[in-house]
């Protein structure tokens, strides 16, 4: 089974070919950073008409590259949200429109689920395949998203806790813009911090109830902001302590909280998703944290910790393949939250 995964989320436009097992045929993105940079922040009218100028030529491409037709084509999966509606509705006109001009079925994606099936992903000749192992936990955070989910199966994903404000992605952008850095502000906070001592600035961590799975991300922007007030934009090392700082404040309280969360859940498995999972210096904290308590750790190749095509795809082709998911006529959801685990008598 062959599956094109559309993905127009927020700023990316993604399509990739992947098969039921997470091989990824082909794949292309297209990102937007040269648009939204001057903002500081994604502009969502500049998405929409990139996503308008880029995807009908990526579908094209990445079919070439799998060196298929769209006759081969099984399925078509697309973000249906949450995310900006008006990217949203680009994708998922364009899946609608092929769909029924080819006779495929068109089948709607949950952003986030697919983000926390990325860690399954593997390339056609390069890599084998990687079984999913259901249950796990999974965090994923990124510009729009921070929480941590109980993963049952391909369908079947509970909100544990989740950021009360701003995502951890976000925060990151904020604080870049603020002291000068480019966008997006994870890469450039973390490049900024390479050489400073995370020690060095105390920031304030919310929620620091072991018991809490919620993340609060707005204080600290706050903190960041007064600090940058009192003493100024610095310069040298005076800059690398203060990303290293500020860096250390935000991916502290999402290891801590995700390790935390597979032992309450008692699932040794921990999946690490979204576009902050390829920051290294929180993928070394989860890995120590992690082998401490004999948690396994899971993570995506950096590629597909971003908004990309291929979980998109995955997501809808599992399934598919397990009889859980149904074609549908997708609309754009600009709030989807994933349901609560319910308690048991």
């Amino acid at each position: 089974m062959l599956v094109l995964g559309i993905e127009t989320s927020c700023d990316d436009t993604a399509c990739a070919v992947v098969d039921e097992n997470g091989v990824v045929y082909a794949e292309a993105i297209a990102n937007q950073f040269e648009w939204h940079r001057p903002y500081g922040g994604v502009v969502p009218e500049i998405a929409s008409r990139r996503h308008l100028e880029h995807l009908p030529v990526m579908i094209e491409h990445v079919l070439g590259q799998a060196d298929v037709n769209l006759d081969a084509i099984d399925a078509i999966a697309v973000t249906q949200g949450p995310g900006l509606l008006g990217s949203l509705l680009v994708g998922i006109q364009a899946a609608s429109g092929l769909g029924w001009a080819a006779g495929i079925p068109v089948y709607p994606v949950h952003h986030v689920r697919a983000h926390l099936l990325a860690p399954f992903l593997s390339l056609r000749g390069s890599d084998s395949p990687v079984t999913p192992l259901f249950p796990y936990t999974g965090l994923c955070a990124s510009g729009g998203h921070s929480g941590i989910y109980r993963v049952q199966g391909p369908q079947d994903v509970f909100r544990l806790g989740e950021t009360r404000d701003d995502a951890a992605g976000e925060a990151f952008d904020k604080i870049a813009k603020l002291i000068g850095l480019s966008y997006p502000g994870g890469p450039a906070v973390e490049k900024a911090a390479v050489g400073g001592d995370p020690g060095s600035i105390e920031f304030p961590r919310a929620f620091r109830d072991r018991n809490s799975l919620e993340f609060s991300f707005s204080g600290l922007k706050t903190a960041v902001v007064q600090h940058v007030r009192k003493h100024g934009v610095p310069e040298g090392q005076g800059m690398k302590d203060l990303c290293a700082s500020f860096q250390q404040a935000v991916i502290e309280p999402l290891a801590q909280k995700a390790v935390n969360a597979a032992k309450k859940e008692g699932i040794p498995t921990l999946a690490v998703t979204g576009g902050v999972a390829s920051n290294n210096a929180l993928r070394q904290l989860l890995g120590e944290l992690c082998s401490e308590t004999g948690i396994k750790l899971m993570a995506p190749v950096t590629r597909w910790c971003t908004d990309n095509g291929a979980m998109v795809a995955l997501e809808a082709a599992l399934g598919i393949s397990t009889n859980t998911k149904k074609p549908e006529i997708p609309h754009a959801v600009s709030t989807w939250p994933l349901p609560v685990p319910q308690q048991s008598d």
